[in-house]
């Protein structure tokens, strides 16, 4: 059974209705001739964290970009079945308005060129959201809900790329949350950072399930008892088990999953 390593504790769930905020359904996903999902159903609970976990290669990433269409931006990309968000279908909306209340992390540091207040204003200018008068107030709540006002408030007009990897990483966070989505998706957001940035966004992913539902890709065993309410187990494009992130951990149900939270292959 799953080593002492893994049995970390899984944070306390926020005390909000058990609802599904999005759901796929029957979901397949194709990359040309290659099938990189097959038939995966999963709901991700409103104000919770579900992490995805599995070796490389497995569909986990493929699968969190299909929520919020960014698939799109490769080509030859094909994908049936069902997702929605508040029962909407996601495959039928406008991309953009999708992509407001769905934002999306990536695993490296991305900010723009810009100033660091500029990056976070970014997508509320552009989408219209807020005047020029607004913006100083958005962008401090955005890097107050990040963790990172401490650490930037006397710097906001300096270039976002003199700030860390993990500083960067918060920055991009607070990019997101500037638009307040309704679900943020993390695709491994800690993967270049090292333990004490970690630390940092792990806290931060804890704090922010009280006012959006996350979705987090994941290498790390440790990291996903940390943070995730729920956990769901890929493996070669398929979803093999997902549950409470406790039972996974604990008692999982498939050998598959065993074997791999073990450290048995992957």
């Amino acid at each position: 059974m799953p080593s002492p390593e893994t049995e970390t504790k899984v944070p306390a769930v926020p005390n909000v209705p058990n609802v599904p905020k999005m759901r796929a359904s029957h979901v397949h996903f194709h990359y040309g001739s290659f099938k990189a999902l097959h038939d995966v159903s999963l709901e991700f609970p409103a104000n919770q964290v579900t992490a995805l976990i599995g070796p490389s290669g497995c569909g986990k990433s493929t699968f969190l970009r299909s929520l919020n269409r960014i698939h799109e931006t490769l080509h030859g990309t094909k994908i049936e079945g069902e997702i929605t968000l508040d029962g909407e279908d996601v495959l039928k909306m406008d991309v953009t308005s999708l992509r407001r209340r769905v934002g999306m992390v990536f695993q490296r540091p991305n900010p723009f060129p810009k100033s660091i207040f500029e990056n976070v204003a970014y997508g509320v200018r552009v989408n219209g959201l807020a005047s020029k008068a607004e913006l100083p107030n958005i962008v401090e709540k955005s890097l107050r809900r990040a963790a990172l006002w401490d650490e930037v408030r006397d710097k906001l007009n300096d270039s976002a790329h003199a700030l860390s990897g993990g500083q960067q990483q918060r920055l991009c966070i607070a990019r997101g949350l500037a638009v307040d989505p309704e679900v943020l998706l993390l695709d491994e957001p800690c993967s270049a950072l090292d333990p004490i940035a970690t630390a940092k966004i792990e806290d931060l992913l804890v704090g922010l399930r009280e006012q959006c539902t996350i979705v987090i890709v994941t290498h790390n065993m440790q990291q996903a008892a940390r943070v995730a309410d729920n956990t769901g187990f890929f493996l070669l494009g398929r979803l093999i088990e997902h549950d409470r992130t406790d039972v996974i951990f604990k008692n999982p149900a498939r050998k598959e999953t065993e074997d791999y939270i073990t450290g048995r292959f992957g």
